[in-house]
C-alpha cells in the first residue's frame, strides 16, 4: 500500500469514528499518522529533484514576498498585470498561467515581490496538477494573497484552506505554545502550567511512540492547545506559519449585499480587476498585513531623504538598523539619534536594543 493508500485509508477511518470522550484518543492517533504520511509525501524521492522543476521557483528578491493562490480563472494574472508593472497572460479558459510569474509592487519606496502562481485544484496536497510545487512555493512568501470568486459558493475557501492545511500551511495562526525537546535517556517528562483542556500525558505519550520517539520533555504553557497543535510542534520542519489576505474580485458581478456581507468577513479585502475598483485599498492591505517598518538613516550634518527607506519586520531595533546598514557599524556604535514616533521627543539619543516604529528616522553616531 503507497502512502496516499495510506492517507486515504486513515481519512476514512476518522470519517467514521465517532468523536466522542471515548474515541477521542483513537482519533488521536489516528491524526498523529496521518500527519506523519503527509510529511512523507512532501519529501523528495530519492534520485529525484528538490526543486519545483526547471523555471518554477523563483529568486526571491525585494523586502517581502507575497504569493497569489487560487482556482484557475479567478483573476490572478489580471491582478498582477494591474498592480505592478509585468503583464502576466490572460485569457477566458483555466491554467493560462502554467508556471510562477514574478512581479514588482514599489509602495513608497518598499519594493515587494508578487508571484502569480498557476491555478491550484482539488486534491493538490497530493500532488495533483502542479500542486505540490506551487504550494512548496507558497511556503516561501511572507504573506498568502488567497484570490476568490466573488460569485461562487464559500466552499471555494474552505478547500483551498484544506489543501494548504495538508502540506503543513497555518494560515493566520501562531506557533502553538509548548515547548518539546527530544533527549536521549529519561523517557517522557510531560508538564503544563495549567491543566489542558484537550491533551493528557497518555495521548502525548502515544503519538510520540508511533512516531518512534521515547526520550523527550514536553511542558505544555496553554490550556486550549489540541492534540492538532501538539502534532505540529512534533513536526515543525514541516510547518509554516503565514498571514494570509482573502482578497474577493468580480464584486461588479454580485449585489450590494453580497459585497457587504463579503468585506465584514475576517482577514478580506474586495475588489474588481475588471472595472479597476478597491485596488488601492488592496494594496494598503497588503502592506498592513506584511507588518512591515519604513526607517530613513541620515548621516550627522545632512538632511534626510525620504525616497530610498530601509524596509525592517515589525519589532526591529537599532540593532537591525545598524545590521541593514553594515555588519561592521557595531563594533564602532555609540548612540543612535532617533526622530519620530517611537520616541518621546526628537531627537533622542538611543541605544542598540530600541524598538523603531514606521517613518522613523535613524542618525547612526559611531566612535
Amino acid at each position: 500500500m503507497g502512502i496516499l493508500e495510506k492517507i486515504q485509508s486513515i481519512q476514512e477511518e476518522l470519517n467514521r469514528t465517532q468523536k466522542n470522550k471515548a474515541t477521542e484518543y483513537h482519533i488521536g492517533l489516528l491524526k498523529g499518522k496521518l500527519a506523519r504520511y503527509r510529511a512523507q509525501l512532501l519529501e523528495p524521492t530519492a534520485g529525484g529533484s528538490s526543486g519545483g522543476g526547471q523555471g518554477f521557483e523563483v529568486q526571491k528578491s525585494g523586502d517581502a514576498r507575497i504569493a497569489l493562490i487560487g482556482f484557475p480563472s479567478v483573476g490572478k494574472s489580471s491582478l498582477l498585470s494591474k498592480i505592478t508593472k509585468t503583464k502576466s497572460e490572460i485569457a477566458n479558459y483555466a491554467f493560462t498561467t502554467l508556471t510562477s510569474v514574478p512581479g514588482v509592487l514599489d509602495y513608497n519606496g518598499a519594493e515587494l515581490q508578487i508571484l502569480d502562481l498557476p491555478g491550484i485544484i482539488q486534491g493538490a496536497s497530493e500532488g495533483k496538477g502542479r500542486g505540490r510545487q506551487v504550494i512548496a512555493t507558497a511556503k516561501t512568501s511572507d504573506l498568502i494573497l488567497m484570490i476568490l470568486d466573488a460569485t461562487k459558493g464559500g466552499d471555494q475557501r474552505e478547500i483551498l484552506e484544506r489543501e494548504l492545511e495538508a502540506v503543513g500551511i497555518r494560515l493566520n495562526k501562531d506557533p502553538p505554545n509548548i515547548y518539546f525537546k527530544v533527549k536521549k535517556t529519561g523517557g517522557l517528562k510531560f508538564n503544563a502550567t495549567m491543566p489542558p483542556k484537550y491533551l493528557d500525558e497518555k495521548i502525548v505519550g502515544s503519538i510520540l511512540r508511533d512516531y518512534k520517539i521515547h526520550n523527550a520533555e514536553v511542558l505544555v504553557r496553554d490550556e486550549n492547545v489540541t492534540i492538532e497543535d501538539f502534532i505540529d510542534v512534533i513536526n515543525a520542519n514541516h510547518r509554516s506559519y503565514i498571514r494570509c489576505l482573502y482578497a474577493y474580485n468580480k464584486i461588479d458581478a454580485v449585489s450590494l449585499e453580497e459585497v457587504d456581507r463579503l468585506a465584514r468577513q475576517p482577514h478580506t479585502v474586495v475588489f474588481s480587476c475588471e472595472l479597476s475598483l478597491g485596488l488601492d485599498d488592496l494594496v494598503d492591505r497588503i502592506w498592513e498585513d506584511l507588518h512591515l517598518l519604513r526607517v530613513y538613516t541620515k548621516r550627522r550634518g545632512e538632511t534626510v531623504t525620504f525616497d530610498d527607506p530601509l524596509v525592517v519586520r515589525n519589532n526591529a531595533t537599532v540593532e537591525t538598523i545598524c545590521d541593514g546598514i553594515h555588519r561592521s557599524i557595531k563594533e564602532k556604535f555609540r548612540y543612535a539619534l532617533v526622530w519620530g514616533a517611537s520616541v518621546k521627543y526628537s531627537p533622542q539619543k538611543c541605544g542598540l536594543n530600541h524598538f523603531v516604529a514606521d517613518e522613523d528616522v535613524v542618525s547612526i553616531v559611531t566612535k
